[in-house]
Order: C-alpha cells, then structure tokens, then sequence
C-alpha cells in the first residue's frame, strides 16, 4: 500500500522505536539494538477503518494514488532502489521501483521477446523498461484492487491494446480482461504463472506462482502485499484465520522458491522481527545484509521461502520463540492453527505500531 495510505491508517500518538514495551537504540551503521521500554501502544483501528474505506472505495483514492505517482517521479527519477535483475536460461525478471516503496515486475521469456507485468503501479516506469527491453507487453498480473498495484493498468492496456488484465473475480481490479479464480494457470509464451488466491489483505487478493523448469531455475513468488522480506500485508479485508491460512500457502512452495513482494519494507521488517527474536543468528546476518544494502539504496528483493521461514514472524506464529515473545500460550485443548491464528494477530497488532527510530 502506498506511503499516502499507510500515513492514513498511521497510529496517532505513536512512539518511533517503540512497540509493546520494546525499544531500539541505534548502533553504528544505522543497525539499531534492542531494548526493553515501559511504553505500551495500541493502534487506532476504527480510524484506520475509516480512512482505508476511503482510499480502497472512492474516487478519493485514485487522486490520493495520482498525487503519490506525481510525487514520486520527482523525488525518484530513477526509481527508490537499485534494481537488480535475475536471469536464467530463457527468462528474466526485472523489478521495477515505483512510488515510494513499490516493486512492479516484468517478467520476460527471452527466446519470444513476450512479457508479463505484474501490479504495475506507474505505467510510464514499466513502459520505459519494455522499450528498453524491446519486448511485447502480452499480459498483466494484478495481485489486488489497491491503487499503488493496479493503477497503470488503465494507461498500459491504452497503450497495448492487445494487452490481457488477470487478476480474482472478487477484487473491483481496473481494466479486468480475464477474472481468475484460485489454481487456474496462465501461460505467455513459455511462461507459466499458477494463480493462488490468498484473501486477507483483500477479499480477493491473489499471488502469482512462475514455474522456474521450463529455464532450470527455482520458481517465482509474485506476492503482492501477502508477504514481504520479514513481513506480511495488513489485514485489510479478513481476519487472522484468514490471513494465516494465506501465509501457510506460501510457506508450502518450495524452499528455493524466490520472493518477490510488492513492496521495499525489508529494513523495518527486520528491526521489528529482531525485538521478537533477539538471538536469531539467520535474522541477525540477514539484517546486516539489507542494512548494507539499503545504505546503498539497492534493492532487497528475491529473498526466498527458505529464507523467511528462519527470520519472518508472520511465518513463524508455530514457533515457541514468537509465541513467548507475544506473551500468549495455547488453551487446554485449542487447535494449533487457532492458536497460531492468535499469534499471528498480535504480531501483526504490534507491527502496526512500530516505526524504525530513524
């Protein structure tokens, strides 16, 4: 979701570096430390409701989408990050900054020069990466209805006619040529995408699944706001139960399968993930990693699926280390997945009032 929003359902009153009594303190490199805080936060649900209402299901919300684009492109004229492209035999994908903190892709079957974009969010960035990479825009992939990932949709199909628009039959997505509903597959060329509808963060909120054979490579993770580097989307438009049951489904694909989310939050998932779990020595080294990166304003994404589950607490609502850092234990005789469905909840409750101390 972009920054406009995110500022709309921001906690009022709100400490940085502060969440449910834990604090930080920052370290040289910009690597913050943590520790413990009397300060207690809760986050001001209903007014998020109301302002997410406003932004998901009125026109005030494609002018408040249009003024971050407007915005962005001045700030960024190169984009936030330093995109870094992966190749294998056939097939490429390019990330694409946008907005503040977005990722759009284009995934490219290279022996066809054919191309998919998915959610892209500014249509002249992505339409300046097809004419430099003289390929054909054959299809969009629109993980959910949310401006800063549909928003080009309009502007592209202008402009590629010939263009189809997939996304679920349940999200009021722009330009909807093709409604999807969960496993049907789409293929361009010689890339084959797997549709998963993982509701949560909107009624119909989708993930994108490339299958990696056809170029001997691992697969690809498109997740939208499902799951990001050490984080997981707000809860928009389910519940816990819902959004849990979404996760498990990512955390099924194969380990070596590559994550590319809808968003650059990896630095701030990880401060948070590291007051959850301070010895964790694969969220330490990761943390060091993207702070490295960051600092150079490159790109973190993929990570993997392997890799999250050792440090995402959205993850990781199984493990006893996440379970003790919430304060919560199972009731005599609760089911696990209910019991996780709790966890997850004050995980996510927690994340929404947590702010790196910048």
């Amino acid at each position: 979701m972009a920054n406009g929003v995110k500022a709309a359902c921001r906690v009022q009153g709100e400490r940085p570096g502060y969440i449910c009594g834990i604090g930080t303190a920052t370290l040289s490199g910009g690597v913050a430390a943590p520790r413990r805080n009397p300060v207690e936060t809760r986050p001001a649900a209903t007014l998020c409701r109301q302002r997410y209402n406003l932004y998901a299901r009125t026109r005030l919300g494609y002018l408040l989408y249009k003024r971050q684009v407007k915005k962005a492109r001045q700030r960024y004229p190169q984009g936030h990050s330093v995109p870094q492209p992966v190749e294998f035999n056939g097939l490429k994908i390019l990330p694409i900054p946008v907005l503040s903190d977005n990722y759009s892709y284009l995934v490219v079957d290279t022996d066809s020069n054919s191309a998919v974009a998915v959610d892209p969010s500014d249509p002249l960035a992505v339409q300046r990466v097809i004419q430099e990479e003289k390929v054909t825009l054959e299809a969009i992939l629109c993980t959910h209805k949310h401006w800063d990932h549909s928003g080009g949709n309009t502007a592209l199909r202008r402009r590629h006619s010939s263009c189809r628009v997939y996304g679920s039959s349940f999200d009021d997505i722009p330009e909807l040529t093709n409604p999807l509903t969960d496993k049907e597959t789409i293929v361009v060329g010689r890339l084959n995408f797997k549709a998963l509808l993982t509701p949560g963060h909107t009624l119909g909120h989708m993930v994108y699944v490339l299958d990696g054979k056809p170029f001997e490579g691992p697969g690809s993770l498109f997740s939208g706001d499902l799951l990001f580097l050490s984080g997981c989307g707000r809860i928009f438009e389910g519940t816990p139960e819902t959004m849990l049951a979404s996760l498990d489904i990512a955390a099924d694909l194969a380990e070596d399968t590559l994550l590319w989310p809808g968003h650059e939050y990896a630095f701030e998932c990880l401060m948070f993930a590291s007051l959850l779990e301070l010895e964790n020595p694969s969220l330490k080294q990761k943390l060091q990693w993207v702070n490295q990166q960051r600092l150079e304003k490159r790109s973190t994404c993929p990570s993997t699926i392997g890799e999250e589950k050792q440090y995402n607490p959205f993850l990781r609502t199984h493990c006893q280390e996440i379970q003790e850092a919430m304060g919560l234990q199972p009731h005599r005789g609760e089911d696990s997945d209910i019991f996780r469905a709790r966890v997850l909840k004050e995980v996510r409750l927690r994340k929404d009032v947590y702010k790196v101390n910048n």
